[in-house]
């Protein structure tokens, strides 16, 4: 259990981080003065008077590679740059809200489509209930990560089009729609448990007793409780959509360039890890802040709406 001052401090730190994220465009283009997007490779930078290259001749070794530079602690540059001379602050600012925003989409589409299948499974029973919890369960039998492996696999070869509608397959839509997805079961089965209990409490069969439909009860009686539940699961279940997203990402199988988010950003500092470490460091830390932020903002939720449901 968080302090009210842990949850204060948690939501002022995501709301940071998505602020900077946000602020991306103006960074690069009026702080740091450059596109995080383009190979600068034969570029260089001013340092303490001096041009300074931004990929160096490597100096162990043969000396036939190259380092880029490291962090200049400057507005240029300010973490460095990656293997093709990109500003690496720039690049997790842009990272960050895709990385964010994949995430939000998906917790979103996740909620939404479990709320709808596991309260019209739990409601109306029978034969829906039936089928609608063999095709959870037939979800819930795959790992996660490796159902959105396969998924994204599938997925991403090629364009997918539905009638007049075209998704590329590098659009961000698809590890939105992929994340959001695999963690349908998670949700939708909960809900229904909750439905099955309400459905026989007293202030239902009180409602079905003066003649009310099945809309009203749904809208006026059960939402009211199912919406709590949802609210308590959104920051915890979009830490993990945010986690999911970069495990995919960080595999070539979630963000496609030259679109970034923090798990391509991390792949591409793997080889820099022992010379230029702050290139995957600086990604890997926004995640983690940002998924500690999340679980405390959850945790105070469910805390402050739901208290019976900590265990």
């Amino acid at each position: 259990m968080y302090s009210a001052a842990s949850a204060i401090a948690a939501a002022v730190l995501l709301v940071v981080i998505v602020l900077a994220c946000a602020a991306a465009p103006f960074y690069a283009a009026d702080i740091a003065h450059t596109d995080p997007f383009e190979s600068q490779a034969s570029a260089s930078i001013i340092l303490n008077g001096e041009s300074v290259p931004l990929l160096q001749p490597e100096e162990g070794g043969l000396g036939l590679g190259v380092t880029p530079i490291g962090p200049t602690w400057q507005s240029r540059y300010f973490l460095g740059a990656d293997s093709q001379g990109r500003d690496v602050a720039a690049r997790v600012l842009y990272g960050g809200r895709n990385s964010l925003l994949i995430a939000a989409g998906a917790t979103f589409i996740c909620l939404t489509s479990a709320a709808i299948l596991g309260v019209t499974a739990g409601f109306f029973g029978g034969l829906t209930d039936s089928i609608l919890a063999r095709l959870l369960d037939i979800l819930w039998a795959f790992p996660v990560y490796l159902l959105a492996m396969s998924l994204s696999i599938v997925l991403i070869t090629q364009d997918i089009k539905i009638g007049p509608l075209v998704i590329t397959s590098d659009s961000i839509l698809l590890p939105i729609f992929i994340i959001g997805v695999v963690y349908i079961p998670y949700v939708a089965r909960p809900v229904r448990g909750q439905v099955l209990s309400l459905r026989n409490s007293e202030f239902v069969t009180a409602a079905i007793a003066i003649g009310a439909t099945a809309p009203r009860i749904l809208l006026r009686d059960l939402m009211p409780h199912i919406a709590v539940t949802l609210l308590v699961y959104a920051p915890l279940l979009m830490a993990m959509n945010l986690l999911t997203e970069s495990a995919l990402s960080f595999l070539s199988i979630g963000v496609q360039a030259p679109k970034a988010s923090w798990g391509t950003i991390i792949q591409d500092g793997q080889e820099l890890i022992y010379t230029r470490p702050m290139v995957a460091i600086a990604p890997g830390l926004a995640i983690i802040l940002t998924v500690i932020a999340l679980n405390i903002l959850g945790d105070s939720v469910r805390d402050a709406l739901a208290p019976n449901t900590r265990r």
